[in-house]
């Protein structure tokens, strides 16, 4: 029988000639990415060397710019460590900084038919890169640091077919919710996409549901790879790398046709996604909100700053409303700046924020009090997560996020007269 994707990048990984579901297997790992978390006192241990400082890239992305002592000592670490082992991939405050898997993207640093680790939970984001991206735990880290290799075992992969072609207003990030919804956890099982419909889905598209993935607890979550990926790569990087597709007869737990054409917009309901999402139209003009947010691995990509200028275009955010954007990299940024998306979004009332964590991981640049509502276009929802456990956190498109602001309630974006 064949393999499907994730098990041939594993295998050629492992140096074996195959492997299957249930299998163990040590790999060597072309990339390693650290990030300033890593780095605060108490969790970081100095490994006494490291395999190859040229396939370790570190990204200072969770507390940039500093929000405090502590995290001013981390990016100090950062810095040392860098300097000390000779890390030529640095991203620090500046030109180049930007959420760790957006840089990843931007920079070509997942690259198709390999393997990437980093620490955080949302590295699967990589997939859409043809990669076998993985978030691991710190100790394994240090070990990958150490020695270049890591070991999995072996997952069976759900393979999701796309067809047809989302509707107006209708976004991967739906297209995700409505998973989640029909088919719950993925819980030890690996994700493939591709089908007929790949060439209608752009890489930030991709980039959505790849990272989206970590939320119904995926493990490796990978795209097939097309020529739009491939020149992507190839513009940015000279790296050796291995586009990789599933063999003819590749086994799959199972196979699933989505026709996008039938998603509409979704939200998940507060503290879970896994089984817990519903149609906008079902909320519309019934939950009030407080904050919305569109931004973080999963959805700051210069589309969806698009897709927000395009909605709040001319119009004022409603009052009471606080609508953070926060760019997923400063590449984005900058580019955004350049169209004229950013001075949009200013004049409509939303503030922009530096290109980092902070709102989504509740850790500054917008933490929500007890008893606040918040619309969000990022990764997560349990209590807890973006600050107050009292507060309630909807999960949506970059669209539903963005026509909820101008009306200060959850809202259907196909009601909304937008100025594209």
């Amino acid at each position: 029988m064949g393999m499907t994707i994730a098990e041939k990048i594993l295998a050629r990984a492992a140096g074996t000639g195959s492997v299957a579901p249930g299998e163990i297997v040590v790999v060597k790992v072309d990339t390693a990415v650290v990030i300033d978390i890593g780095f605060y006192p108490g969790i970081w241990r100095w490994p006494a060397r490291v395999w190859d400082p040229d396939r370790i890239v570190v990204v200072h992305d969770h507390v940039v710019p500093a929000k405090d002592v502590q995290s001013a000592e981390a990016l100090q670490a950062g810095r040392r460590f860098v300097a000390r082992y000779g890390v030529s991939r640095f991203h620090d405050v500046g030109a180049t900084q930007g959420i760790s898997h957006q840089v990843a993207a931007d920079e070509a640093y997942a690259l198709p038919g390999t393997v990437l680790v980093c620490v955080d939970s949302h590295t699967c984001s990589g997939g859409a890169l043809n990669c076998c991206a993985r978030g691991i735990g710190p100790a394994e880290l240090i070990y990958v640091l150490c020695t270049g290799e890591t070991w999995f075992r072996v997952a069976p992969t759900i393979c999701y077919e796309f067809q047809g072609r989302l509707r107006s207003w209708v976004t991967a990030k739906d297209a995700f919710l409505w998973i989640a919804a029909r088919f719950g956890s993925h819980a030890n099982q690996n994700l493939e996409f591709g089908g007929e419909a790949l060439t209608t889905l752009g890489l930030d598209a991709r980039r959505t549901l790849s990272t989206m993935a970590a939320e119904v607890s995926a493990e490796f979550a990978v795209w097939e790879p097309d020529d739009l990926l491939l020149d992507h790569v190839r513009a940015r990087t000279d790296r050796p790398f291995f586009p990789t597709s599933p063999d003819p007869d590749a086994r799959y737990l199972d196979v699933r046709r989505i026709d996008l054409d039938a998603i509409e917009p979704r939200v998940a309901l507060p503290d879970s996604v896994a089984g817990n999402t519903v149609a906008v139209r079902e909320l519309t003009e019934t939950v009030k909100v407080d904050q919305c947010f569109v931004g973080s691995c999963a959805n700051g990509t210069l589309d969806d700053l698009a897709t927000v200028a395009a909605i709040v275009g001319g119009k004022q955010v409603a009052a009471g409303v606080r609508f953070i954007v926060t760019p997923g990299s400063q590449r984005i940024y900058r580019e955004a700046a350049k169209r004229g998306i950013i001075a949009t979004l200013i004049e409509a009332g939303c503030l922009v924020t530096p290109s980092a964590c902070g709102a989504c991981a509740g850790l500054d640049l917008g933490v929500l009090g007890p008893g606040e509502v918040c619309l969000t276009a990022s990764t997560r929802n349990f209590k807890g997560r973006m600050g107050s456990p009292e507060a309630k956190i909807y999960i949506g498109s970059t669209a539903t996020v963005a026509a909820s602001a101008l009306t200060g309630r959850i809202t259907d974006p196909r009601g909304i007269e937008a100025s594209r």
